[in-house]
């Protein structure tokens, strides 16, 4: 059954989207981490701030929409250059206490605005910001470079460490293009293309591309 069967399963740090939860994002998973059983397993933590009005899909009075930042006040448009945003260091923070408090963790995973938070850490950490343990690798669905200026720092130099960018050709809430050029802020990236829209894909040829991806960063039988 190949090397990922030795060793222990690689563990990430999971970052939900705009307007998910923690557990809005486990339930929505549940083929993911299936597909990745004893391979990989996912540790999702919930964005800091509750959005302001609605309760999103599947709503919850307990369990509130989430973001990690707004791009106006009380709400989020990934396409918006946004001259103000508001609660991005609070969710970089999150992340930080996060990896340092539940680690150690091999690598980040990110869904939409989860995955333009991941890059940004990712982009963080290439230049050796200390509040962050490292991770060897992160996998972005969805994702996208913020186009607010007051963020374009994080995309200033090739962001080095390997990615796995997971782009929907149908994807409606954040297009195809948007997150092909977040890949293209990376060294080394990986871009797997898939015919839906805006979801974590699972079938046969994206859990495979996973599993490939994640053999390379497979911790050695004992460690």
């Amino acid at each position: 059954r190949g090397a990922m069967c030795e060793g222990r399963p690689l563990r990430l740090l999971a970052l939900h989207g705009y307007r998910q939860s923690e557990r809005r994002f486990r339930q929505r998973t549940g083929a993911l981490r299936k597909a990745l059983r004893g391979r990989a397993e996912l540790v999702a933590l919930s964005a800091p701030h509750a959005v302001p009005g609605g309760d999103g899909d599947g709503g919850d009075a307990d369990d509130p929409p989430r973001g990690w930042w707004f791009s106006r006040p009380g709400a989020f448009e990934a396409g918006e250059a946004a001259a103000e945003p508001a609660g991005l260091e609070e969710s970089l923070s999150a992340v930080a206490a996060a990896l340092a408090e539940q680690g150690p963790f091999d690598g980040l995973l990110g869904f939409s605005q989860g995955a333009a938070l991941a890059a940004m850490v990712c982009a963080l950490r290439a230049r050796g910001d200390p509040r962050f343990q490292p991770v060897a690798f992160a996998i972005l669905v969805a994702g996208f470079a913020s186009r607010a200026p007051a963020h374009g720092h994080f995309y200033r130099e090739p962001i080095a460490l390997p990615t796995l960018h997971v782009v929907g050709d149908a994807d409606m809430v954040i297009a195809a293009p948007l997150s092909r050029e977040l890949a293209r802020r990376f060294v080394e990236p990986v871009v797997l293309s898939h015919p839906g829209g805006h979801f974590v894909p699972v079938a046969a040829p994206q859990k495979k591309a996973y599993l490939d991806f994640l053999e390379r960063f497979r911790p050695a039988r004992g460690q």
